[in-house]
C-alpha cells in the first residue's frame, strides 16, 4: 500500500498504564464530528495494530487489526478487544482522524473518515459455529474497503428483507379510500399526525402523510398551517410526505388553477429550506405513491429494533451476512 503522507502521522511511543484504554486527550473536537478514529502500533506480531473508534470520550469499538488499512482486493481479519490491555504495553500512535459519519446495516458497520484518501470502509461482524463443539460459536470480524467491495462484486440485491408480511400498519380513521398493503395487518385508528403509520404495539415507528395534487395546492393557501403540520411530521425519525403527483405538475400552468407556477415552485422550495430533515416524495400517481410507501414501511420493518435506534451499539456477531459469507 502506498504511504499517504497526508493521512498518516506518526506519534511518539507511549507506555500504557493499567486500565487506560486510550491515550489521554482522545476527545472529539467538533460538535458535528461523529467520533474519532485512533490507530496505534503495538508489539503483537499477529495483530500489530490497535484500532479505536471513540464516540464522545469513551471507546465505542476497539479492535486488534493486522494492518493500517486493507489493501486492494484484500480484507483484514480483526479481533474485538474485550479486556483492558496489559499494563506496560508499549504503543505508538499512527494516526488520529475525525469520523464524519457512521452507518449500520445489520452485520455491517460503515465508517466515513474526514480525509481525502482512505476514508470509506466497512466492518463485517459474523458468527461461525465450531465444527467439533456443537452449540458453541466464535466471532469473525472483517475490515473491508469500497475498492475491495467493488472488485468482489457480490450479487446485486438489497440489504434488508423484502415484503410487508408480519407488519402492522394503522390507517387514520379519517382517511377515505385508503391505500392497500397486501400481506400486512391493517387496522384503522386515530393518528396524531399523518395518514399511515407503521406500528410496533402502540408505538408509532414510521409515519407517512399522503397528499393528492389538489390537497397540496389547497395547503399552499395557508402556508403557516402547512409548516406546522410538516414540522410535527418531520419530528418523527422515520417519516415522509408523499405526493400523488410528479413535481412537473406544479410547474404546469394548465394544472395549478389560480396559482402561478413560480409561486408553487417557491412554496415547495420553502418546505425543503425550512424543514431540512423533511422527506418530501413526489410520485407519478396514486399507485406509485402507494407502492413507495409499502416498500418504505417494509424496509423500516426489516431494520428491527436495534437498527432503528438513533445511536445503536457496536454490531454484535450474526450468523449470516448480506454478501453470503
Amino acid at each position: 500500500m502506498k504511504d499517504d503522507s497526508q493521512a498518516i502521522q506518526m506519534g511518539t511511543p507511549q507506555i500504557r498504564g493499567q486500565g487506560a484504554p486510550y491515550r489521554q486527550g482522545a476527545t472529539v473536537k467538533h460538535r458535528d464530528t461523529a467520533g474519532l478514529w485512533v490507530l496505534e502500533r503495538c508489539a503483537n506480531e499477529r495483530f500489530p495494530y490497535r484500532l479505536q473508534v471513540i464516540r464522545g470520550q469513551e471507546p465505542w469499538l476497539v479492535l486488534r487489526v493486522q494492518d493500517r488499512w486493507p489493501a486492494a482486493n484484500r480484507n483484514i481479519f480483526c479481533l474485538r478487544e474485550t479486556e483492558a490491555p496489559p499494563a506496560g504495553e508499549v504503543v505508538q500512535e499512527v494516526e488520529r482522524v475525525e469520523i464524519v459519519a457512521f452507518h449500520q446495516r445489520g452485520p455491517r458497520l460503515s465508517v466515513i473518515l474526514d480525509r481525502k484518501r482512505y476514508k470509506r470502509c466497512d466492518f463485517l461482524f459474523l458468527t461461525k459455529d465450531y465444527k467439533s463443539r456443537p452449540g458453541e460459536s466464535y466471532e469473525q470480524i472483517f475490515w473491508v474497503t469500497q475498492q475491495s467491495m467493488r472488485q468482489h462484486r457480490p450479487l446485486a440485491r438489497p440489504v434488508l428483507p423484502r415484503g410487508t408480511q408480519g407488519l402492522c400498519i394503522r390507517v387514520d380513521s379519517q382517511e377515505r379510500y385508503p391505500w392497500r398493503f397486501p400481506q400486512a395487518t391493517v387496522e384503522k385508528g386515530p393518528l396524531p399526525v399523518g395518514d399511515y403509520a407503521l406500528m410496533d404495539g402502540d408505538q408509532v415507528v414510521a409515519v407517512v402523510e399522503r397528499k393528492t395534487f389538489d390537497n397540496l395546492l389547497a395547503d399552499f393557501g395557508a402556508m403557516q398551517v402547512l409548516h406546522q403540520q410538516v414540522a410535527e411530521l418531520a419530528n418523527h425519525r422515520y417519516h415522509a410526505l408523499v405526493v400523488e403527483a410528479p413535481y412537473a405538475d406544479f410547474l404546469n400552468p394548465r394544472k395549478v388553477h389560480h396559482y402561478n407556477t413560480a409561486f408553487c415552485s417557491r412554496a415547495i422550495a420553502e418546505l425543503y429550506a425550512l424543514h431540512p430533515g423533511l422527506r418530501l416524495v413526489f410520485c407519478a400517481n396514486r399507485k406509485t405513491a402507494n407502492q413507495w410507501t409499502r416498500h418504505y414501511f417494509a424496509a423500516i420493518g426489516g431494520l428491527g429494533l436495534e437498527g432503528r435506534q438513533a445511536t445503536p451499539d457496536p454490531p454484535r456477531p450474526t450468523t449470516k451476512s448480506d454478501d453470503g459469507r
